[in-house]
């Protein structure tokens, strides 16, 4: 699933693609957001790590767990 972030700063966002449960990362971020001085952590299906200060963080997108169909549909 691609989870979005969107800085108060710049038109810019961040996407990190993650295996983890979408509760998991919806639970992580919200975590993370209610520390005023905190730093969101997330590791991507890499294993790349991703911080973003919670202070300049204006959205947080988190896709769904479920797979679209790809073709065509009757």
């Amino acid at each position: 699933m691609d989870i979005k972030i969107g800085f108060s700063d710049t038109a810019r966002e961040v996407v990190v693609s993650s295996n983890e449960d979408q509760e998991a990362i919806v639970k992580q971020v919200a975590d993370a957001l209610a520390d005023d001085a905190g730093v969101l952590r997330l590791t991507d299906d890499k294993g790349r790590v991703v911080l973003a200060r919670n202070n300049r963080i204006a959205y947080v997108e988190v896709g769904t767990t479920t797979s679209r169909p790809v073709g065509f549909l009757h």
